[in-house]
């Protein structure tokens, strides 16, 4: 059924914060913000309406919107849904891409006998999650996975949204180029400086003038979405390539920077968050990634290859320090803003080669009377609790003491 609307994007409305108004009707029709402790992880359609918004410090969302009710992140109940969610996307057809906890793409290419039309396809998967997991959600309905992420985004809330193939272009000239894949706050400035606002107006740029302004991939990835092209296709299965998190630290209040400690703590947390989620889902992983954002808005990105795939949090901690030690004179210069670890080249379980404890330092062992630290237990004991009581309850000693900043996970690559 190639040339016709048949791939689906699927897209849980206020994905955290639907679920707690879905636990707690006391919630419902309120404003509420999931975190805020450091940054909002989430925040309902009402707290939106008063310009909180995702990754915003918790205090700004506040005064923003000082009626919000600010509930603490719970990870376990956002799984069961989220897995409840994709049994009815499974239900609908086998061809199912999750992009992320809350999205996927489906392919309904051939199900018009059995299933209808896509569009009567996607009314029922919307309905069907109403009524068995009782979250909202958007659906967009259009020839290729591009459109599809498009409609959803501008039919939100709990809405659908078809593109017919012959009105794909009236339909995405007059957007804004910030819906466009790819287009963040930096790129945006660069367009608008150009007179560059609207999607139509990339199309009068040649891919010559796009790559010259925005460099070669940016400049080709963009004049293709703006004329409509995307040739991939849903992957079903496909697994994630790699897991992260990240924190913004805010301006240093100071010519010296942060405090050493905070930046410390900090990426300990995102490592423990990280390396979690790693062992949660079974996936070692074998090259840790560094990501720093400046005062200056530039960034960079420092990468270590471990020698076999780990989710050992003491591991990773260990490579990440290493890298942020490295750009120790980048971070000295140009005031460290914004810290994100991942880990990537991700494989499975059974892959990851359990040591023996011989590489423990004395203090763990038995020079103070006491037999080695097994990491792996260690880690093991550590999700049990978090598991069972949340992440407050038990935490690293150079923790103690420090306000929980929940951290925005990095979008899957």
């Amino acid at each position: 059924m190639s040339g016709h609307a048949t791939i689906l994007h699927a897209d849980l409305d206020s994905f955290y914060a639907s679920v707690e108004q879905r636990d707690d009707p006391g919630l419902r029709g309120r404003p509420v913000i999931v975190g805020g402790g450091g940054v909002v992880l989430a925040a309902s359609y009402e707290a939106k309406a008063c310009g909180v918004a995702t990754a915003m410090p918790g205090r700004a969302a506040r005064a923003l919107c000082p009626a919000a009710i600010v509930v603490p992140p719970r990870m376990h109940a956002y799984a069961r849904a989220s897995r409840a969610v994709f049994t009815v996307f499974e239900q609908t057809t086998p061809l199912v891409e999750a992009v992320s906890i809350d999205e996927a793409f489906l392919d309904v290419a051939g199900l018009w006998r059995i299933g209808g039309t896509p569009a009567d396809i996607a009314a029922r998967l919307r309905r069907d999650v109403a009524e068995q997991v009782g979250l909202p959600i958007t659906v967009g309905v259009a020839r290729t996975k591009f459109l599809a992420k498009v409609a959803s985004g501008v039919a939100k809330p709990d809405g659908l949204l078809v593109v017919p193939p012959d009105r794909e272009l009236e339909f995405l000239h007059p957007l804004p180029v910030e819906r466009l894949w790819g287009v963040g706050k930096v790129t945006a400035v660069t367009l608008h400086a150009h007179g560059i606002r609207r999607v139509a107006d990339l199309v009068r740029e040649s891919e010559v003038e796009l790559v010259a302004l925005l460099g070669t991939s940016m400049g080709r990835h963009l004049h293709a979405l703006a004329h409509g092209h995307d040739p991939r296709p849903v992957r079903p299965h496909h697994r994630r390539r790699s897991m992260g998190a990240q924190h913004a630290l805010g301006r240093p209040r100071s010519a010296a920077g942060h405090d050493p400690e905070k930046v410390d703590g900090t990426l300990r947390m995102l490592v423990e968050r990280v390396a979690g989620r790693m062992r949660a889902a079974g996936r070692p992983g074998r090259t840790v990634v560094l990501r720093l954002r400046f005062a200056d808005y530039t960034r960079v990105t420092r990468s270590h290859t471990l020698r076999g795939p780990t989710a050992r949090t003491d591991v990773v901690l260990g490579a990440a320090r290493e890298l942020l030690a490295q750009a120790g004179p980048l971070v000295a210069d140009r005031g460290l803003t914004l810290i994100g670890v991942a880990v990537s080249n991700l494989d499975s379980a059974d892959t990851e080669q359990l040591e023996l404890p011989f590489d423990e330092p004395a203090s763990d062992g038995a020079a103070a009377g006491h037999p080695p630290v097994d990491r792996h237990a260690l880690d093991a004991v550590l999700d049990d609790v978090h598991g069972r009581f949340g992440t407050r309850a038990l935490t690293s000693a150079s923790l103690l003491g420090r306000r929980p900043h929940p951290a925005v996970p990095l979008l899957p690559e």
